[in-house]
């Protein structure tokens, strides 16, 4: 008659716990491997351009909405994207994204001083094309494009610009 016992989990739990160097090295080499591919990728993905986005146009205001050296908010192109439409002293319109590149504070137009500027940090774009002025923010603000149709101020896309900074 056959003695030996048979086990369920033939596995000796105190050899379980133990872990090579070689074990060890492979497992850390893979995991650096794998985070510096990741780090690559990131940076070569943040480095693409990034040209205009194509969005369905819509009305934004009536040319009477709006009067030259004022700034009227909207949302474009999703109800959550907010923006800022201004018409310059010149009567020229220009639309931006009402969201600073630093922290996502609500950016507002200064007349007086020809800016749009973000109170959170002191931070200031251009409102000729969006660029950094001063401050702590990376980027332009994205701009939306806009056209006039008759009577009403339409945006047709928005289009990020160039890293500043």
């Amino acid at each position: 008659m056959d003695t030996q016992v048979q086990r369920d989990f033939p596995i000796d739990w105190e050899e379980d716990h133990y872990v090579s160097r070689r074990e060890f090295f492979k497992f850390m080499t893979l995991a650096s491997g794998g985070l510096a591919v990741g780090s690559v990728a990131m940076a070569a993905w943040s480095k693409l351009p990034k040209g205009e986005i194509h969005f369905e146009a819509a009305v934004v205001a009536k040319i009477a909405d709006l009067q030259p050296g004022k700034a009227l908010a909207f949302s474009y192109p999703r109800p959550s994207d907010l923006c800022l439409l201004v018409q310059k002293p010149d009567g020229e319109y220009v639309a931006y994204s009402r969201r600073c590149t630093h922290l996502s504070c609500p950016v507002d137009y200064q007349a007086e001083h020809n800016r749009l500027f973000c109170p959170c940090h002191n931070g200031a774009f251009s409102i000729e094309d969006g660029r950094v002025l001063q401050g702590p923010p990376p980027h332009p603000l994205p701009q939306v494009k806009v056209e006039v149709r008759g009577e009403e101020i339409w945006a047709t896309g928005v289009e990020h610009g160039e890293e500043s900074v």
